[in-house]
């Protein structure tokens, strides 16, 4: 499809640093506890369009591996970071994902699905959109979520935690402050892309 005029195909670095920053400022939930986890359930429970990604600990050794410790999950109330390492979160993970329903819009999904996959045993994913496909389907040369956010939603989002230590005891404000901006970053992409009947 031929986007509209104000949307550039290809911006550079410094194009995009010279954005203002972009931070999702609504309500945050960290779900850590067995109430935590079914309030947030419940509010997933009733979203069409959901934006999520993931968060692993970093690995600085050759073939070491960590399982995703963070899901975070984006509806139009609030955000809601699952703290998987720290509470059995599958059975809500495995329904936000089932409900063929609800849309799920994240970045580059494949390899994460396989991450949760591999933690969650029986996790369907239905409904889920790749939003750097539906990018490259529309000609796009950038399709990471850093430069999507600045061509489609004008703003640069934060780069600065993402190599921190996300299986952490508590999580920093900072980290959860990056986690909730991707995934809200996710949702309102795939709205814009909705709009302009790219998805």
């Amino acid at each position: 499809m031929a986007l509209p005029d104000q949307y550039l195909r290809y911006m550079s670095r410094d194009e995009v640093n010279s954005l203002p920053v972009g931070r999702y400022e609504g309500p945050v939930t960290v779900v850590e506890s067995r109430a935590a986890l079914e309030r947030a359930q419940a509010d997933l429970r009733g979203e069409a369009d959901v934006g999520w990604d993931t968060e692993t600990r970093p690995s600085f050794a050759k073939g070491e591996w960590h399982p995703p410790a963070l899901l975070q999950a984006a509806g139009a109330r609030a955000v809601h970071l699952f703290r998987l390492q720290r509470l059995d979160c599958a059975p809500a993970v495995r329904e936000l994902f089932g409900a063929a329903q609800s849309v799920k819009a994240g970045i580059s999904v494949k390899d994460d699905l396989r991450a949760l996959e591999g933690t969650m045993p029986g996790l369907e994913a239905r409904a889920v959109v790749d939003l750097g496909q539906v990018a490259r389907r529309a000609g796009l040369e950038q399709t990471g979520l850093r430069n999507l956010a600045a061509i489609f939603l004008g703003v640069r989002l934060p780069k600065g935690t993402k190599t921190t230590n996300w299986a952490a005891s508590r999580l920093s404000p900072m980290q959860v402050s990056y986690a909730a901006t991707d995934a809200w970053a996710c949702r309102q992409l795939y709205l814009r892309f909705r709009e302009l009947g790219m998805s």
